[in-house]
């Protein structure tokens, strides 16, 4: 928090009940975190875990992530870690799948050969 300039001081926390799965125990307490940077804009809702202490900590996080992915856009940790899923998920080439399957029966020949008995 501190890398990106944000204090203590200037965020709006307040904490509200829960709600969805978890049943009576999620709905009684005030466990739900939201957190609001004024300055940025942004709000923060987080309701990953039963402790108010954890919700906490992972709504700060969720800020200092999107407040970076605002700040330096395209250089941010996230952006790159989405552009990198978007590549593995892009889909091959032609020419590349030929050359996979190429490669694959070549594999499958030599193993062939091993199989075959000598004859001594």
């Amino acid at each position: 928090m501190t890398e990106l300039g944000i204090k203590d001081s200037e965020l709006e926390e307040r904490f509200v009940l829960g709600s969805g799965k978890g049943g009576q125990k999620v709905n009684k307490t005030a466990s739900c975190v939201c957190l609001k940077h004024p300055p940025s804009g942004i709000d923060v809702r987080c309701q990953q875990e039963r402790s108010q202490a954890m919700n906490r900590y992972f709504a700060r996080k969720e800020l200092c992530d999107r407040l970076e992915e605002k700040i330096k856009g395209d250089q941010s940790r996230r952006r790159q870690e989405i552009e990198k899923l978007r590549r593995k998920k892009r889909k091959r080439s032609r020419r590349a799948k030929l050359r996979i399957l190429e490669l694959k029966k070549r594999n499958a020949d030599k193993k062939e050969l091993r199989k075959t008995p000598r004859a001594d």
